[in-house]
């Protein structure tokens, strides 16, 4: 299937031939490498049928940094390579890439009909405007007096007056707005085909006799005893059997912590077991899964939405009715064709789409340098618009990791800070739970010299046990300490309370029956955001919400620092999309923030979906914004140049309506022949083009 080409320490360079295939996914498989541990990245080379990973291993990570074997590297390239995209969405054709040769054959034709003689010219003009007019009557038909009505119109006055050169340039025109709207479309169909998760490959699955065989992840039933191992993706729903382990459920829930499951426990498909070994009983495999279920939302949400008109065309759209009318009762009036030409050669379509498209590219462009891919026009307006935010608290208000707030020596030979926190570290090195990391951490920020410790002994979801000169350490939950090792922390009751306020988690340190202290760890909360919700208050938000899937305390304390006016604690995927439904219902215009794949239903129901670069897959195909940095500061900023760019499209509709208005009015009158008429609309749609440029050479520094 593949062989190593060249290996070094962080790095292997595999030849892969699979990778020349047309239907593989390959950013699937960039995906799924750098999901895990201790991969850094990935890269694919398709012509050379080339695949480089960069990863830790034994040699250059410490014993308690994620480290990834050869035969670990290997064996998750295979699985890799056999997953298949869901058949929904496999079979999901992409869309026709944007046609050029209409933009090109529109300046073609406008050079040629100044060229050619006056026959090939007018025939040549009929073939280029005939798709314009063929949708002016369509969309006669079906939406009435419209943009499309009107565009036909002004391209097809303009030919039966004799104007060849004027009908060709406009018909390019429309042939480059029409182009500029395909490209958005493929890119879109390209996104919607990497929303679902790929199947997992193959499962391990026990027998009655206890053997163990694997299987493809599509032909498990339930009933079935799946195990799963470290570093493995539970691939069913169902409840623990056998084993203890410690899962992170963090992409399906939201909990930053992993929690411990014991046989009679549930777990979700999509959960990664990080630590110890689960038999899982399957209860729902296939499209049943939780995962699936958060698949199936988000298709539903993708093809029961109709979208919206944007601003500009429903600008547009107003004035088309008044345009038409005024010029038939002029020339019925007069049965001046001139007035007629002029009047139709003083649209208010041009300024306002052309207009509208340059405002919107250059906000975009200035966006982009202020930390911000935005995917359109209609992400601006809802952008703009929104008086709500409301942020997923794991890996977005807060970084996917732990940190240590305190260390506090208790009972009656307590250590002092440091070497509470050495001792801890130096056993904790020996694992790869987030709480250990965070402790280890700390020592090595401290430069805490290593305590030497007997073989330490791992009980899943309760602690660590070692002897470190001859004493007996214990370290882990309370549940642990005091049930199992008989360590009282009751005489602390009043101190511990104190630190349990703090919103953290609470990992209790004793030996020989005597505690010796507890260390309170909590989500290390982003730099900047206390400064952003500051910033966002500043730029209008009236509403400021978290939602998470984590417990209480912790996700209150974080709201209560940060200042917000609501926080949902033990939040279901499926349920965050619905608080935010209701917070439509209440008439708020709502923007959500999150990166997870438990994020995506709520990035699909908001009016406007921001995520970050580090996001899931799903989050950054679903989200209408994805923010270039992995900060939150762009988000103020992009809200800013939203409100000041449906401002400044306004303005300028405005102002091109009230300028063509006089014109037009002039050429009703008969005092504006069709040349001048032509200059003014022109001149102001030009002055429209300056004005939308404009915008992204503005700093959004308020």
């Amino acid at each position: 299937m593949f062989e190593v080409v060249h290996a070094c320490p962080g790095r292997t360079r595999f030849r892969v031939p699979a990778l020349a295939d047309p239907s593989l996914d390959r950013r699937y498989v960039v995906a799924y490498l750098e999901a895990l541990p201790g991969v850094s990245r990935a890269r694919v080379n398709r012509h050379a049928r080339s695949l480089v990973v960069e990863h830790s291993g034994p040699s250059q990570a410490g014993p308690a940094q994620d480290s990834l074997s050869q035969e670990d590297l290997e064996d998750a390239i295979r699985a890799a390579l056999s997953g298949q995209v869901p058949r929904r969405l496999s079979d999901r054709r992409d869309a026709a890439p944007p046609d050029p040769l209409p933009l090109l054959g529109g300046a073609l034709a406008t050079v040629l009909s100044l060229a050619l003689p006056r026959p090939l010219a007018v025939a040549l003009t009929a073939v280029h405007i005939a798709p314009t007019l063929a949708a002016g009557v369509r969309g006669a038909f079906t939406r009435g007096l419209s943009v499309e009505v009107l565009d036909a119109t002004a391209v097809g006055l303009a030919a039966a007056s004799g104007s060849l050169t004027t009908a060709n340039l406009t018909q390019m025109l429309l042939s480059l707005a029409e182009y500029v709207e395909s490209s958005t479309r493929r890119a879109s169909d390209d996104l919607l085909r990497h929303l679902m998760r790929p199947d997992m490959g193959e499962a391990t699955v026990e027998s009655a006799d206890g053997r163990l065989h694997t299987v493809p992840v599509s032909q498990l039933a339930e009933g079935a005893r799946v195990v799963v191992g470290p570093g493995e993706t539970v691939p069913v729903d169902g409840r623990a059997v056998d084993g203890l382990a410690t899962v992170n459920q963090a992409t399906v829930t939201g909990e930053s912590l992993p929690i411990p499951r014991e046989p009679g426990d549930p777990v979700l498909a999509g959960s990664v077991v990080v630590e110890g070994r689960l038999v899982v009983a399957a209860e729902k495999v296939g499209p049943a899964t939780t995962t699936a279920r958060i698949a199936r939302f988000l298709e539903e949400a993708i093809e029961n939405d109709q979208g919206r008109l944007s601003k500009a065309a429903q600008l547009a759209d107003k004035r088309v009715t008044i345009t038409l009318v005024l010029g038939l009762l002029v020339y019925a009036l007069t049965r001046d064709l001139k007035r007629l030409e002029s009047i139709f050669l003083v649209d208010f379509s041009c300024a306002t789409k052309l207009g509208t498209s340059v405002a919107i590219k250059s906000a975009m462009s200035r966006a982009a340098a202020d930390g911000a891919l935005v995917k359109g026009g209609l992400a601006l307006e809802a952008l703009a618009e929104a008086d709500t935010v409301v942020f997923d608290k794991t890996g977005t208000l807060t970084h996917n990791a732990l940190e240590v707030i305190e260390i506090s020596c208790l009972g009656p030979y307590c250590l002092d800070e440091e070497s509470l926190l050495a001792l801890v570290a130096s056993v904790a090195e020996h694992s790869r739970h987030p709480v250990s990391k965070a402790v280890v951490e700390l020592a090595r920020k401290r430069r805490l010299a290593h305590l030497d410790h007997e073989e330490v002994a791992f009980f899943v979801g309760h602690g660590l046990a070692t002897t470190v000169d001859g004493r007996d350490i214990r370290i882990g939950s309370r549940h642990y300490l005091e049930e199992h090792e008989g360590i009282d922390f009751s005489a602390s009751e009043e101190r511990l309370a104190e630190l349990s306020s703090q919103g953290g988690s609470l990992l209790f340190i004793g030996s020989g029956g005597v505690p010796h202290g507890v260390i309170v760890l909590k989500d290390r909360m982003r730099a900047e955001a206390p400064q952003v919700i500051e910033d966002l208050r500043a730029a209008g938000i009236e509403h400021l919400v978290m939602i998470t899937g984590d417990h209480g305390p912790t996700a209150e304390a974080l709201g209560r620092h940060l200042g917000l006016d609501a926080v949902h604690t033990r939040v279901a995927p499926e349920d965050k999309a619905r608080i935010l439904a209701d917070l439509k219902a209440e008439g708020r215009r709502v923007a959500f923030v999150g990166d997870g794949v438990n994020d995506a239903p709520a990035l699909m129901e908001a009016d406007i979906g921001i995520t970050l670069p580090r996001g899931a897959d799903i989050a950054r195909a679903t989200a209408d914004v994805v923010l270039t940095a992995d900060r939150l500061d762009a988000i103020p900023a992009i809200r800013t140049l939203a409100q000041r760019t449906l401002a400044r499209i306004d303005t300028n509709f405005k102002l091109a309506a009230g300028i063509n208005g006089l014109v037009m009015l002039g050429a009703a009158l008969g005092r504006l022949p069709p040349a001048p008429a032509a200059l003014l609309h022109n001149g102001t749609t030009v002055g429209v083009l300056l004005s939308a440029l404009a915008i992204g050479r503005r700093s959004t520094d308020r």
